[in-house]
Formats: structure tokens, C-alpha cells, sequence
């Protein structure tokens, strides 16, 4: 009977997805994500970045010919359905875009969250980080 336990659990901790790490400490600044010649970066402020409170969420996109007036930025927590939570970024300067919106707070206490610009054309860049209560 303990074989059979240990095998058990043995198997559903091997299908459950590695627990990911956030890619971006977005509490010290902006961070950025390049792909071929174009670099991506997303500033949220305020900082530290928490749960429930209206943000400004900033991103750049070097170099920034013909893209649209306006971005959308997809917030989702990764393993986790959390449902649609999309901020409108709307082109402020040349390569700035920019857009107000909110993180909630997940019940299960988890805080890692992914913030992905949804362009193909820049191939839709993701960056995971750690909300604060």
C-alpha cells in the first residue's frame, strides 16, 4: 500500500507544470524583451507594483515604425484561469504606449503574473513578474 502511494504521488507531482519565476523584477524598474532588432519594454507604475490599485502601464517598442495607434496588453496568471483582463495602450509619442488598468488579487494567495503585448508583428513579448499585496 506505501509503494502504491509514493508511486501516486510521484506521478502527479511529474504532470503538474513547473512552478514558473518571474523573468522581470518590474518592483526595481522597467524590463526589457528583445526580439531580432527590436527591443520591448514595459514600465508599471507605480512601484512597487500591488494588487487592486490603478496602474499606468507603459511600454516601448524600439524601433516603432508602422505599428498601430494602439496596443492591447493581455494580464493573465500563468497555470491559472483568471478570466479576460485587457489595458488598451495607446500611443502617446513616437514609440510610447500607454494604458490605465488593474491586477486582482488571485484567492489563492499566488502572485506571479504575465503581461503580454498582443502584436504579432513584435511576437507578442511576455513578461512574468511578482505582484505585491
Amino acid at each position: 500500500m506505501g509503494t502504491t502511494l509514493v508511486a501516486l504521488f510521484l506521478l502527479t507531482a511529474w504532470m503538474l507544470p513547473a512552478e514558473q519565476k518571474p523573468d522581470c523584477n518590474i518592483h526595481d524598474g522597467p524590463c526589457t524583451k528583445t526580439s531580432g532588432n527590436t527591443a520591448v519594454t514595459l514600465e508599471i507604475s507605480p512601484r512597487p507594483v500591488k494588487h487592486m490599485e490603478e496602474l499606468l502601464f507603459s511600454v516601448t517598442v524600439k524601433p516603432c515604425s508602422s505599428l498601430p495607434e494602439n496596443l492591447m496588453l493581455d494580464l493573465s496568471m500563468p497555470g491559472m484561469e483568471m478570466g479576460k483582463n485587457q489595458v488598451k495602450l495607446v500611443k502617446k509619442s513616437n514609440c510610447l504606449y500607454q494604458g490605465k488598468g488593474l491586477i486582482v488579487k488571485c484567492m489563492s494567495g499566488r502572485k506571479l503574473w504575465k503581461a503580454t503585448v498582443l502584436s504579432e508583428k513584435l511576437n507578442n513579448p511576455a513578461f512574468t513578474f511578482d505582484v505585491r499585496d
